[in-house]
């Protein structure tokens, strides 16, 4: 008997074409050890747009660990991790291009302005920046600063300057390792006012710190690191 292929539609086609993953942050079962000790066993967890996710524990629970794994820059021994459905094993580039990390170092060029150490991640970056860099400088209080060598500025206004990153790219994913480091009252307030803007966006947070930081009226899920296996 013949098998008959029914003709795909025009709408078949369109409906196909317009299905997209939705923003998820997926993790399954992920086991990361650092030599003989567990620093996580069996972690899953879901965080959607508008969603943070607070990664807690003690110095030397792995939270470092875990946030490198989560970006890509380290290894799980087991369990997945997923972004918008796909696994971070075969969309590692595309995976990279929709975050932004900023870690324990600021990674400025202290012998760089804020403004050019601007030009310079701009110059990296894999989509078109959301803002103008006066913009950006201004958001986050260095439009005095901005010629100045970064070596001349304080570590509160360098860690601005890192901050400042966050706000080039279009991307949905931030990742921050104690993002409060070397911030003072004001520079504590401007960060919580960029991450409640970039939720509010349709953003997605994952951060690790020590102090509460309050994002309401946006969720914050929380995951907990033990010190021992």
């Amino acid at each position: 008997m013949p098998v008959r292929v029914r003709p795909r539609a025009p709408s078949d086609e369109l409906m196909i074409e317009s299905m997209e993953q939705p923003d998820v942050l997926s993790v399954d079962n992920l086991n990361v050890w650092r030599g003989e000790r567990c620093l996580c066993r069996n972690l899953s967890f879901r965080v959607s747009t508008g969603e943070a996710l607070q990664v807690q524990g003690q110095n030397g629970s792995g939270k470092t660990t875990l946030i490198r794994v989560l970006t890509g820059l380290g290894r799980a021994d087991e369990g997945e991790v997923r972004w918008r459905g796909e696994s971070l094993r075969r969309n590692s580039e595309q995976y990279r291009a929709s975050l932004s990390y900023l870690g324990h170092s600021n990674g400025v060029k202290l012998g760089l302005s804020p403004r050019e150490n601007l030009a310079v991640a701009s110059a990296l970056l894999a989509k078109p920046i959301a803002h103008n860099v006066d913009v950006i400088l201004d958001k986050v209080g260095l439009s005095t600063h901005a010629e100045l060598p970064c070596g001349m500025l304080s570590m509160g206004q360098r860690r601005r300057t890192a901050l400042a990153r966050l706000l080039l790219a279009n991307v949905r994913l931030w990742f921050l390792d104690e993002p409060l480091a070397s911030l003072d009252v004001a520079g504590v307030t401007l960060l919580i006012d960029m991450l409640k803007t970039h939720l509010s966006g349709g953003g997605i947070v994952v951060f690790a710190t020590h102090q509460v930081m309050d994002l309401a009226p946006y969720p914050v899920k929380s995951v907990m690191l033990g010190t021992s296996a």
